[in-house]
């Protein structure tokens, strides 16, 4: 089964931005396209908008003269469902109701022919309930492009219950044929990426409730030594606080309200505020003119000790040994057992969160970074009765790494490891419900909210047992059932263990 041919006529029913946005990628593809919307008068909005853009295109070089006219030409806007008569393909971007977009496509059904494939951009509903009430459903499908549709290049092709697979197949040659990257999912809540990138907003949720740290650290050590593009409170005040609670709340319903997925009391207190991020003024942050953004909590300068002895293997944070000797600070290697720790001349230890409390005056935990050379910030977390000169001296080390440091509270699992972690766990599990292949998850997480690693490259580089020993180790600190490792990855780190012949 092929991409559909450009001669065929592509409709798109709904043009608010999403709808803009997909009827720009069809049109500039090369398609004739056909824009409707059931508000009179909108529908040649939307038309006006589109051609404005292709101007901007021109002038940005990256479309001819030529080009934008002859795209303009394919343009036109229907003022009923009747002129998409001969389209071999509708794209639906209306309100995200069930009853609505049921109704748009009985009544499109009744005017587009058998062969006509259907497909909804929904990002929430069921694929499966929207097609449910077609008399064809086997050429109904889900095209969940992102936002904006021109620009970003995932496009979800999600399969519903009656879904055929050479329908499917259609629907992602021709979103490859657009110039987009597709990957197949099953019509699961949240497909992949919103159901695979809760996680990342949950427990950066969870550390704020937990008083642990404010946004802007929160925010900082994810960008500076997660590697994320955005920390989490920004970029849901950029999504909207609204539309992100709508799709966590909906996520947690669908699945019977699964606690993995549980919303938060915070964010739903903003919303209730009306603070709904940049586009209200006011969210996490204040976006006001004259408003001063609060910087995150960076510790002041200390003395880095004169010697540090490495215990054992560092694992993912092995790289620091070399960091550590290029800093001018002696290391001294010993052997050891377990976790590998670096002790410091007063007695004190650092170590890699392992998902627990350091529960010791003398221990302060680390948090993962995804690139420990390039990250630009540690973050240490300590009980409250550490003893001062430990914290001044493991602050002082990563300093003379050239690492700004922020201290945190006592949290299991930190900021980034616990991130990291139960992103890992909710890829496996979603693979392993048949929801994606391993490789469609890891390209859907970077192209589609630009994570710097796919969940399963962070788990090759991490180790195996890392996500499901850590997420145990939390689980025993927050028994709620929310961080527990799931099914999916306990056998698979299980497999791992017996292969290295470690007991699990």
């Amino acid at each position: 089964m092929t991409a559909l041919d450009l001669s065929s006529p592509v409709a798109v029913v709904g043009t608010g931005t999403m709808g803009q946005g997909i009827a720009q990628v069809a049109l500039v593809a090369g398609h004739p396209v056909r824009l409707y919307d059931a508000v009179d008068g909108r529908a040649r909005e939307a038309a006006d908008a589109i051609g404005a853009r292709l101007d901007r295109l021109v002038e940005k070089d990256r479309l001819t003269g030529a080009e934008r006219d002859a795209a303009r030409a394919r343009l036109t806007s229907a003022g009923s469902l009747d002129a998409l008569a001969d389209c071999a393909l509708v794209v639906e971007a209306v309100v995200e109701r069930l009853d609505v977009k049921q109704e748009l496509f009985r009544a499109l059904e009744d005017v587009v022919g058998d062969d006509c494939l259907l497909a909804t951009n929904t990002s929430s509903l069921s694929v499966t309930a929207v097609g449910g009430a077609l008399r064809v459903p086997g050429r109904f499908v889900g095209l969940h492009f992102f936002n904006p549709a021109p620009l970003l290049p995932l496009v979800e092709v999600v399969s519903g219950f009656a879904t055929d697979p050479a329908s499917a197949t259609r629907a992602y040659e021709t979103a490859r044929a657009w110039g987009k990257t597709p990957v197949t999912c099953a019509d699961t809540p949240g497909f992949v990426v919103n159901r695979v990138a809760r996680p990342f907003y949950a427990e950066a949720l969870a550390v704020h409730e937990l008083r642990a740290a404010d946004p802007a650290t929160i925010d900082a050590v994810l960008r500076e030594s997660g590697g994320f593009r955005m920390g989490a409170f920004e970029l849901t005040d950029l999504i909207g606080q609204d539309v992100n609670e709508s799709v966590t709340h909906s996520v947690w319903q669908a699945f019977f309200q699964d606690v993995r997925f549980t919303p938060s009391l915070a964010q739903r207190r903003l919303v209730e505020s009306g603070r709904l991020g940049r586009k209200s003024g006011q969210g996490w942050y204040d976006y006001r003119d004259g408003a001063e953004r609060p910087g995150p909590h960076t510790a002041p300068p200390a003395e880095a000790p004169a010697y540090v002895v490495v215990e054992g293997d560092l694992g993912p944070a092995a790289e620091l040994v070399g960091l550590i000797r290029e800093a001018g600070v002696e290391v001294r290697p010993e052997d050891g057992y377990g976790a590998g720790r670096i002790v410091l001349p007063d007695g004190g230890t650092l170590c890699l969160t392992d998902g627990g409390l350091p529960g010791s005056e003398d221990l302060v935990h680390f948090d993962l970074a995804l690139d420990y050379r390039a990250a630009t910030r540690i973050a240490l977390s300590a009980p409250a009765g550490v003893r001062p000169g430990l914290l001044s001296g493991a602050t002082g080390l990563f300093q003379a790494l050239g690492k700004k440091v922020s201290v945190v509270g006592d949290v299991p699992g930190m900021i980034v490891a616990r991130t990291v972690a139960r992103i890992i766990d909710l890829a496996f599990d979603a693979v392993a419900r048949g929801v994606a292949t391993p490789e469609d998850v890891d390209t859907a997480m970077r192209l589609g909210v630009n994570y710097p690693l796919g969940p399963f490259e962070w788990n090759r580089r991490l180790g195996d047992a890392w996500a499901r020993d850590l997420l145990s180790h939390i689980h025993e600190w927050e028994p709620s059932g929310r961080c527990a490792p799931s099914l999916a990855l306990h056998r698979h780190a299980a497999a791992a263990d017996a292969r290295e012949g470690t007991p699990s």
